[in-house]
Formats: C-alpha cells, sequence, structure tokens
C-alpha cells in the first residue's frame, strides 16, 4: 500500500490521493480492482473517515476510481483513468518545477535534479503512519 507523513505539511487527504495515484501508475492496483472501504482505510490510518471520502471524491473526480452504489469504489479501467494519473503527475512534477525556480533554481540546477532522480534507485521516505498495519 503506501505510507502517510503527519510531518510533512501535506494534507492527508491528498497524500492518500497522491497514494493512490501512484499505486495505479506502478500498476499495483488494477482497473476493476476494489478500493479498500472508507472506514476499513481510516482505521488502517487512524484517521477521519470524512478525510478518506473527501479523497475518494477527488479519486473519482479525476477519473482514476468510481463508484457502485451499495458495493464501494473501484479502480478505473480505462483510459480516462489512465490519462488522469499522468496528467496529475505532470501537474505535480510542474507545480514543483514552478516553486523551485521561484527559489532560484536554474533551468540547469533542475535538469541535474531530474537526471539524479533517475540514475538513483528508489528512496524512502520518514514516514509515520502504514497503510498496511
Amino acid at each position: 500500500m503506501f505510507q502517510l507523513d503527519l510531518k510533512s505539511g501535506v494534507p492527508i487527504c491528498d497524500q492518500i490521493v497522491n497514494g493512490f495515484i501512484k499505486l495505479k501508475a506502478l500498476g499495483l492496483i488494477s482497473g476493476g480492482e476494489q478500493m479498500p472501504s472508507v472506514r476499513s482505510l481510516a482505521l488502517k490510518f487512524s484517521i477521519n473517515p470524512n478525510t478518506v471520502q473527501k479523497a475518494y471524491a477527488v479519486l473519482e473526480a479525476q477519473g482514476i476510481i468510481y463508484s457502485v452504489k451499495g458495493r464501494g469504489s473501484f479502480v478505473s479501467d480505462d483510459d480516462r483513468g489512465h490519462s488522469a494519473v499522468i496528467a496529475r503527475a505532470k501537474e505535480d512534477f510542474c507545480t514543483a518545477v514552478e516553486r523551485a525556480r521561484d527559489l532560484g533554481l536554474s533551468a540547469f540546477e533542475l535538469k541535474e535534479i531530474v537526471d539524479g532522480v533517475y540514475k538513483t534507485p528508489k528512496s524512502g521516505h520518514k514516514e509515520e503512519k502504514n497503510a498496511d498495519g
């Protein structure tokens, strides 16, 4: 699953949305797969169910998941869901680049950072809550 970092300053709802987007982008959840219930995910993270519900609403609005009344939420298996994941990644990247530019980093420095990310194995971040328990 993914983890939440309660000290990051990123809203928990956004972390949940980004977590599921990442899982879908990496193929770790597939189209048609049922999402955890709002209640079960809230219990795993020890957070308010309203936060999970809000995250699911955002994911649904972006076409990444869909809901079936009385059955729950499911991962979208259409191209719209995949396109939404890619669009969100591009949006997040552009936001980060704009922030870095505003802080004075040059295009060259940003390119070096991107190159470094692609050359370095994935690293963990300091996380507080794990969705696996």
